[in-house]
């Protein structure tokens, strides 16, 4: 009887999903459905933590090791970090693994070959860490999988390379940044039959785009599965009711390229036989075989899965070659699920309301709830529904939180805010900026009091005030008689700005021309929640795509034929770095308002892959869903050779500007005023930022309570670059908005716009109506004094 603590090798047969610091999460899972479960794995063995541990520390490698990684100064210093990993790389290379290990891998390749009646079968040697795949690690895909293996001497060096693995520069700053210590992780190499595959893809047993646990999407594509990991090709989608175990939705895409196996190894691409292009890479009766086992494995685990199969060329047989539990769907049901505390115990009469926090009434409206404080973002999974969230201040990582929020109550901010301009858009009430009025609602308010939030007077009651609740209730009733509502025509556009595309449909019937603004990052923060370039790593970019795509064409739909702009990913670094696997690849910058953000990301070597991805999604809307009304916009572009980069960058993605697709770029640096005359070559036209734009023309951090009253986006230098750019941007055919808060805020500021020119205005859901009156009302006056000459003179000169 085997050790099985020190034995070098295990076979899958005798491993389960317990043995995950036996073997790492990959192999136990593996070994879970070869040991437990009637589903096809291929078959194999895995080298065990144990036999790691063993080989560092016969060849004396852990104290080399810790010496060069104690001998570290600087983490943040890529140079010093590549080059100390290559060392310590080298060093696992190129030391002779011991005799009795090697031996004991070669005689499993050996038994295995025996097993499967094959000489010398190639193999697939999977790296797989023992911290990876776990709920509180996120360490996998960190290290490398070997593909199309044959022979024992070879087995055996793939494996002592999965070991050098470990210390790749992305796995080493990870565990570095997570103070995890190295010594902590040990790498298991699961040795499996290769399948070699006419067609792969990946399934999940909850629909992912929006977390029906009814059912299960499945997608697919021809030859080796790496093609829908890199996005090269759109995989056909197949979506399968977990009940009926029916096909209720099908996607079948033309695929014209796939990646096959050459016969003595390698891969290689060619062309899809032209008679399957259009044909389902998967027939009905494999969709469904597919599926039974995905509603077996889920079953089994007790939680959603996310899967992993291929098709082999030679037995038409499916195999399952990897099972994970899916995280996202899986915590955020769970979440939506639970009961939440409303506070009905707290009831206080309306002449006993007692106010505890006042602060600026950022998006109006009444609610009552349950105090949530929250410091740090890393907490809002905690957030419950129905909550009232407390913080100094929100970003875009706090987004579905805020989603699920009863009311919002900041320390910081105005009018302008994140918070503020989110909460207005989600129609959720706001306060912002109580720490100016005297009293931080972090230090009055604590966890578990009972509120009321008047967000159209900015107060803070303690307890439920029934009485204001009613108050609110009765003026909202369901049967009120009402005139119908009419709005004039006007030529100046009125656009409205949207993030969350769950609003999509309930905002659609409102009178706006279009959406001028679309922000990428709430799909991103609310539903995706990985970075980009950690999905590649995992080989999961089609996420990207797909959820991307999906959340877009929600919008496109519900507003089609009207015009919807897209503005592609605007995040700061310290926000990327919140998504799931973000600290690995973003920079601590001291300002990141300035820093790498918008167009000087796209073409960075280091980003470009991720954005060719937001493009992939672009793309699927347009061409497969038929949505051609969407068009996309650049944030920050800095100079003119970055407009020429992105656009070339777009345009070599197969998005072609054209009558029906445009591309448009932020206003909101001084240099795209000044020098509007030259981007006018790369682009269709602007949306002004005024938020950005006013601070970076007078200096002033709108957020900075210091300072944020000199922050006027009516101050003269403003208006005059505003007039500048519609005048220059006009000469060549180009056209300009603003999607910032200005238009909202302030109706002299509309007229001002509409008296310069603007095309467009875009604000948010809850100001289309009064703005699209407002531009009315602005129009005729301009008519009625052009025709009567009697209007009044702006003594002010908008000229520079």
């Amino acid at each position: 009887m085997i050790d099985r603590n020190t034995a070098n090798v295990l076979w899958f047969n005798e491993l389960h999903r317990q043995d995950v610091n036996l073997v790492g999460g990959k192999s136990s899972s593996l070994g879970e459905m070869t040991s437990s479960m009637d589903v096809p794995v291929p078959y194999g063995f895995a080298t065990t933590a144990s036999a790691y541990r063993y080989f560092m520390q016969t060849t004396g490698l852990n104290d080399k090791v810790n010496a060069l990684l104690n001998g570290m100064k600087d983490y943040e210093d890529s140079d010093e970090l590549r080059t100390m990993c290559k060392q310590i790389r080298d060093l696992i290379v190129g030391a002779k693994m011991p005799d009795d290990l090697a031996a004991d891998i070669k005689k499993a390749y050996a038994d295995l070959a025996d097993k499967m009646d094959q000489k010398d079968p190639f193999v697939a040697i999977r790296s797989s860490a023992t911290a990876e795949d776990l709920p509180d690690a996120s360490f996998a895909g960190q290290q490398e999988s070997y593909l199309n293996i044959k022979g024992g001497d070879d087995v055996v060096n793939r494996v002592q390379q999965c070991y050098a693995s470990l210390f790749t520069d992305r796995a080493t700053y990870y565990r570095h940044k997570q103070q995890f210590p190295y010594e902590k992780v040990a790498l298991s190499a699961a040795v499996q039959m290769m399948v070699f595959s006419k067609a792969s893809g990946i399934m999940f047993s909850v629909d992912v785009s929006n977390g029906d646990d009814s059912k299960i999407t499945i997608d697919g594509i021809r030859g080796l599965g790496e093609y829908i990991v890199l996005g090269k090709v759109t995989p056909n989608h197949f979506v399968i009711d977990k009940k009926a175990q029916k096909i209720v939705e099908r996607n079948v895409v033309k695929q014209t390229i796939q990646l096959t196996r050459v016969a003595d190894g390698g891969t290689k691409e060619e062309a899809v036989p032209e008679e399957l292009q259009d044909k389902q890479v998967l027939t009905d009766e494999q969709v469904l075989e597919l599926a039974g086992y995905a509603k077996k494995i889920e079953e089994h685990y007790g939680c959603y899965m996310d899967m992993e199969y291929a098709l082999d060329v030679n037995t038409n047989r499916l195999w399952i070659v990897q099972a994970r539990p899916e995280t996202y769907w899986s915590q955020k049901n769970k979440e939506d699920n639970d009961d939440t505390n409303t506070g009905d115990d707290n009831v206080v009469a309306e002449s006993d309301a007692k106010v505890v926090v006042r602060g600026l009434p950022a998006s109006p409206g009444l609610a009552s709830g349950v105090v949530h404080v929250i410091d740090d973002p890393k907490d809002i999974d905690q957030f419950k529904k129905g909550e009232v969230l407390v913080t100094l201040m929100t970003s875009p990582d706090w987004v579905p939180a805020m989603k699920k929020a009863a009311a919002i109550i900041t320390n910081n901010g105005g009018m302008t805010c994140h918070a503020a301009i989110v909460s207005r858009e989600m129609q959720i009430p706001c306060i912002v900026g109580t720490e100016s009025r005297h009293v931080a609602a972090t230090d009055a308010l604590k966890n578990g009091d009972v509120v009321t939030v008047d967000a159209k007077n900015g107060v803070v009651y303690a307890g439920k005030v029934e009485g204001l609740l009613k108050k609110s209730d009765s003026g909202n009733q369901v049967g009120q008689v009402v005139a119908a509502e009419t709005f004039a025509p006007t030529a100046t556009g009125v656009m409205m700005n949207l993030g969350d595309p769950e609003l999509a449909d309930k905002y659609s019937s409102l009178p706006a021309d279009g959406i001028g603004l679309m922000r990428e990052e709430f799909i991103w923060t609310s539903y995706i929640h990985e970075h980009p370039l950690y999905l590649i790593e995992q080989g999961h970019p089609e996420k990207v795509v797909n959820m991307l795509s999906d959340g877009i064409s929600k919008v496109a739909r519900a507003m089609a034929p009207r015009p919807v702009v897209l503005r592609l990913s605007d995040f700061k670094s310290s926000e990327y770095r919140n998504l799931k696997g973000g600290d690995k690849y973003e920079p601590h910058e001291p300002a990141d308002l300035l820093g790498w953000r918008g167009a000087s990301r796209y073409y960075d070597p280091k980003y470009i892959n991720a954005f060719k991805l937001e493009l992939e999604a672009v793309k699927k809307v347009r061409n497969e869903y038929g949505l051609k009304n969407l068009n996309i916009m650049i944030p920050f572009i800095r100079t003119v050779d970055e407009a020429r980069k992105v656009t070339d960058i777009i345009r070599d993605q197969g998005l072609v500007r054209g009558a029906d697709f445009k591309i448009y770029m932020m206003a909101e640096i001084p240099s795209n005023i000044i020098l509007a005359d030259q981007f006018n070559q790369f682009v269709d036209g602007y949306s002004i930022g005024s938020n950005d734009l006013t601070m970076l023309l007078l200096g002033c951090d709108r957020n900075n309570d210091t300072v944020s009253s000199l922050f006027d986006e009516r101050n003269l230098t403003v208006k005059r670059a505003i007039r500048h750019l519609i005048k220059t941007a006009h000469k060549d055919g180009r056209t300009v908005s603003i999607c910032g808060q200005a238009p909202s805020e302030f109706p002299d500021f509309t007229n001002f716009l509409i008296q310069s020119g603007i095309d467009y205005v875009s604000v948010n859901p809850d100001m289309v109506k009064e703005t699209k009156r407002n531009v009315a009302h602005f129009e005729q006056r301009i008519m009625l004094d052009k025709a009567t000459g009697n209007g009044l003179i702006d003594p002010v000169d908008y000229e520079w």
